[in-house]
């Protein structure tokens, strides 16, 4: 594996880890690699230090590592973990856009009423007329959002929270 401090054409700084180089250049090519500030896909890599790896270093952390397992209690097997999601550390200003989504949603869902999966057939009831207009929020398919976008109800995913990934 491998680690490398990444910049955006915005500015923005990150880090991510590749197999190896080849992982890296690939994934940049096919545009698998974005800024989780931006999602600009225009990254390049940012300067960083070497870390060296040298026999007497990997040797510590060999005796460390089996220092840790040795002192550890025998327990049962860990449960499966869940598929791995994308991750970034959050500058300041990261930071104050995730405050901003958080902020965003809560508008959003605190003045409106939650129809749940009944979201697709209250959108349509109001748009024909046969239901009072006003503001709701619910769970649609992928599929039937665009059926509602493409019938013309003015409908738009509400952002994610932040803290529903961690």
């Amino acid at each position: 594996m491998i680690k490398y401090a990444l910049v955006c054409d915005q500015g923005h700084t990150f880090e991510s880890w590749f197999s190896n180089v080849d992982g890296y250049e690939t994934q940049v090519k096919r545009g698998f690699v974005e800024c989780p500030a931006c999602q600009s896909k225009q990254v390049a890599k940012a300067m960083m230090s070497p870390s060296v790896s040298t026999s007497r270093r990997k040797e510590a952390m060999r005796a460390q590592a089996a220092s840790i397992e040795a002192s550890a209690p025998q327990t049962a097997p860990a449960p499966p973990l869940a598929p791995a999601q994308p991750m970034a550390l959050m500058d300041e200003g990261q930071q104050a856009m995730r405050a901003m989504v958080r902020e965003l949603h809560q508008k959003l869902t605190e003045n409106s009423t939650d129809v749940g999966d009944r979201f697709t057939s209250e959108a349509r009831d109001m748009q024909s007329g046969e239901a009072p207009a006003r503001p709701i929020h619910g769970r649609a398919t992928l599929e039937q959002a665009k059926a509602l976008i493409e019938e013309g109800v003015p409908v738009m995913p509400l952002p994610t929270l932040p803290d529903e990934w961690n």
